[in-house]
């Protein structure tokens, strides 16, 4: 009687403090329906007190529920062509840096809106938001593996989870909703610095669903001795494209740019071992920020439309 009499207190006090819960009648069906369809797997937009969650679980233990938290801060911002067709699609990290100065961390964006359009580009770019968390949280949210940070100490790893979020979830959201080519000939990720870093390990881990990774500036220097076994193991079609680089003036010459260089011709050093379209530059003036990357987005973006 002990979950029973949660339950109750978890109602108590949605009604008490005016949080809305699902009507009786409501869980009552979703419960039936997940046990009726044997539903393994739920999505779950805002978990207010978790009262639908719990009811969810109780009805199938086997359920995994992925719940996502509403964030002001925090959005999906799709580009889709003005015209009529199906397009290959383009995630990118740190969405809010993409498109427009206004909405950048820094000021300052890719400006891919703008490309997009002069240039008639047939893509979908879907730009995910990063975390403007004041605990770092996007560092964890972008780093496959965990490792210490000079500056912030230890940084759990969640990149796996989110990876797994982007690739089932939102994929599935995005095939349904836009006019894409879901398949993996056309579909790409991108980000610089930690979101190159997490599309490199996207492109590793998935390349099942990813043909063409841009990494551009990636952090490559996090567990780069993991970062490097899974280069070597991991299954890696022949069609893959990956495009990496790092700018000449954004690393200087103290310890931790010497670290982040070697790392990164590290992993270029096995990739040139693997059957791939392999691309690396090394940007002469490119510093390590958005007005810098933006003049690299036209490189890429060919690139991988070329096939």
């Amino acid at each position: 009687l002990a979950y029973k009499d949660k339950i109750s207190e978890i109602k108590s006090y949605a009604k008490e403090n005016n949080v809305p819960i699902i009507l009786e009648d409501g869980i009552e069906f979703l419960t039936k329906y997940i046990v009726k369809n044997n539903i393994n797997s739920v999505l779950e937009i805002g978990t207010a007190i978790g009262y639908s969650a719990i009811m969810m679980a109780l009805a199938n233990e086997k359920l995994t529920i992925t719940t996502i938290e509403r964030d002001e801060k925090r959005y999906l911002t799709v580009y889709v062509p003005d015209k009529e067709g199906t397009f290959p699609v383009l995630y990118m990290m740190d969405g809010q840096n993409v498109f427009f100065d206004e909405d950048a961390t820094y000021g300052k964006s890719w400006g891919m809106y703008d490309y997009l359009v002069k240039n008639d580009v047939d893509l979908i770019v879907v730009a995910i938001d990063s975390s403007r968390g004041k605990n770092n949280e996007r560092l964890f949210e972008y780093a496959p593996y965990d490792f210490v940070d000079y500056q912030y100490g230890l940084i759990k790893a969640e990149a796996k989870k989110f990876i797994k979020w982007l690739v089932s979830d939102l994929k599935s959201y995005v095939d349904g909703k836009y006019p894409v080519k879901g398949d993996r000939e056309h579909t790409f990720i991108g980000g610089s610095s930690m979101g190159g870093l997490v599309s490199y390990y996207a492109l590793m881990e998935h390349n099942d669903i990813f043909r063409c990774a841009a990494c551009l500036s990636p952090s490559l220097w996090v567990a780069n001795d993991k970062l490097v076994r899974l280069t070597k193991r991991a299954s890696i079609k022949n069609d893959t494209v990956i495009y990496l680089d790092y700018g000449s003036k954004e690393a200087g010459n103290n310890k931790y740019a010497k670290r982040a260089k070697e790392s990164f011709w590290n992993c270029i050093d096995v990739l040139k071992s693997r059957p791939i379209n392999l691309n690396v530059h090394v940007i002469q003036g490119g510093e390590h920020n958005e007005a810098s990357w933006e003049k690299r987005v036209p490189v890429f973006v060919e690139m991988f439309l070329r096939g």
